[in-house]
C-alpha cells in the first residue's frame, strides 16, 4: 500500500510517501501500526482530529476499512483564502 504524507505531516515524518505492507483492517489500525514504528510517526499522528485522510483519492474517515485500498493519504484540513 502506498502511504502519502502532506504538509506538516510530511515534515514531521520526513518522507513524502512510502510503500508499506500492513495487516491493518481500518485507517485507525494503520495509524496505530505507524505510531508504533518510532517517535516521528507518534508525533505526526498524536492528534488525529487535526488530520484528514483520503483512500484512493477520496476523502474518508479514520474508521474506514482498508480492504482493497491501494493508496492512503494523510493531510491537515484545507483552509480557504
Amino acid at each position: 500500500m502506498q502511504v502519502l504524507y502532506f504538509a506538516w505531516v510530511r515534515e514531521r515524518i520526513g518522507l513524502p510517501r512510502e510503500e508499506i505492507e500492513t495487516q491493518a483492517a481500518t485507517v485507525n489500525d494503520l495509524v496505530a501500526e505507524l505510531m508504533a514504528r518510532e517517535a516521528r510517526y507518534e508525533m505526526a499522528f498524536a492528534d488525529t482530529s487535526a488530520l484528514r485522510v483520503a483512500l484512493d483519492q477520496e476523502l474518508s474517515e479514520f474508521d474506514a476499512p482498508l480492504e482493497g485500498v491501494r493508496e492512503v493519504a494523510f493531510f491537515p484540513p484545507m483552509t480557504g483564502g
